[in-house]
């Protein structure tokens, strides 16, 4: 039999446990109630607002009522109802202005540059003088031509008075029949002669005309290519000034071939869809026109086909050259649901929205969305005209969150309160 040591517990007597250890046992079990009073006070027990809704009502409401004992705060939004009216539908494609007509003037004659009748920028109409070319040489060769005229005019007079004698003489048998179709012979080749000289007038005339150098379109004129003074010919390649016409002016753009059916459609309908071009940053409407016609074939290399609209631009809004961004209407869709933009968001399976439920409770609900104009979205499916839609606010909110909705302008008002 052995003896206990002054250290050792009496043989039979019960060990009790370390201190070091039973505080462990106290730290594990404080966590497990940590956890679980996280679990049964904590709203957010639904879907987070960054993931896709699984469907309206998947998710468990929060914990008890609002307002109840244990309930949750309502988190403060912005809401409005979705109303139904009508949105349209554009095209968007990047385009250029392009002139209907640009016209480089040139001298049809020879001769040198006497005057310039225009200024540098102006406006000019049709028919408009713009030059003068030295017009005296073509003066002289009017007179010459008119001066053969008229000396084979009074050859052909006098050998028709010859033939009409000859025509008697011969009757009496006076002349041998040769002598008779001598004259015949010469009266037709004065008059073959006469229609020549005519046609040298004529050509004199024209080259007299042509020393007057008018606008062959109206437009804008461009810079002086050659001053008064210079010898011209027609065979210059440079010419004296450029017309552009801008009055009306074109803008040439491309649209997808996918809308190409749609937009056949609609111009075989009647009435050209209007087309508005914006500046080069798309904040600023430069001018409103109508589609005039569509390209004949589609670039396979991008897929696109180009159209052309025609604006008036009275007020020279449009630049030849100038890059726009152009919008097509393609059509206006009638009684539409429609949502402020803000209020579709982005997940996992799909855009959503946070519905406000009569029960004062935010409930994501998967949409389909339609078409947007400004700050306007169309909802094909998913909200009715009349439901209520969260606008601001919804990064704090989850699928079943208790809310306090407010009207945009409420929002503002007490925002300029605080």
């Amino acid at each position: 039999m052995t003896e206990n040591g002054p250290d050792q517990a009496p043989a039979g007597a019960p060990v009790s446990a370390k201190p070091g250890r039973r505080w462990i046992f106290v730290l594990i079990a404080a966590a497990v109630i940590a956890i679980g009073a996280y679990r049964f006070w904590s709203p957010d027990g639904g879907t987070a607002a960054g993931d896709a809704p699984q469907g309206a009502g998947s998710a468990a409401a929060p914990h008890g009522a609002p307002g109840a004992p244990g309930a949750a705060r309502p988190v403060p939004v912005v809401a409005e109802p979705a109303r139904s009216g009508d949105i349209r539908v554009y095209l968007d494609g990047l385009g250029a202005v392009t002139p209907l007509a640009s016209v480089t003037v040139r001298s049809r004659v020879d001769g040198e540059l006497m005057a310039v009748h225009f200024k540098e920028g102006q406006m000019v109409k049709a028919g408009d003088l713009l030059a003068e070319i030295d017009p005296r040489p073509f003066q002289v060769q009017l007179v010459q031509a008119q001066g053969q005229l008229a000396r084979d005019e009074a050859l052909l007079a006098n050998a028709q008075v010859d033939l009409q004698r000859y025509r008697k003489l011969w009757a009496e048998d006076s002349i041998p029949k040769q002598q008779l179709d001598t004259q015949e012979a010469l009266v037709r080749q004065y008059a073959a002669a006469i229609q020549t000289d005519r046609g040298q007038v004529d050509a004199a005339k024209l080259q007299l005309t042509y020393s007057r150098i008018i606008a062959p379109v109206s437009g804008r004129l461009g810079l002086r290519l050659v001053d008064a003074g210079n010898m011209v010919h027609a065979t210059d390649t440079g010419g004296l000034v450029t017309i552009t016409q801008i009055r009306p002016i074109s803008v040439v753009f491309s649209v997808p071939e996918d809308d190409l059916p749609n937009l056949r459609a609609r111009m075989h309908g009647g009435e050209p869809p209007e087309v508005e071009a914006f500046d080069r940053d798309g904040s600023r409407r430069l001018a409103t026109g109508t589609l005039l016609t569509i390209d004949n074939s589609i670039d396979p290399t991008t897929g696109t086909v180009k159209v052309k609209a025609e604006f008036p631009n009275e007020d020279d809004a449009l630049f030849p050259n100038q890059f726009v961004n152009a919008r097509l209407l393609l059509d206006v869709r009638r009684g539409a649901t429609l949502v402020p933009g803000v209020a579709v968001r982005r997940g996992t399976q799909g855009p959503f929205v946070f519905v406000v439920t009569p029960k004062q409770t935010a409930q994501a609900r998967p949409v389909h969305v339609g078409v947007t104009e400004g700050s306007d979205t169309s909802i094909d499916d998913g909200v009715q005209p009349g439901e209520v839609v969260v606008t601001d606010g919804a990064d704090s909110l989850r699928d079943g969150s208790p809310v306090a909705p407010k009207t945009p302008g409420r929002a503002s008002t007490e925002q300029g309160k605080s």
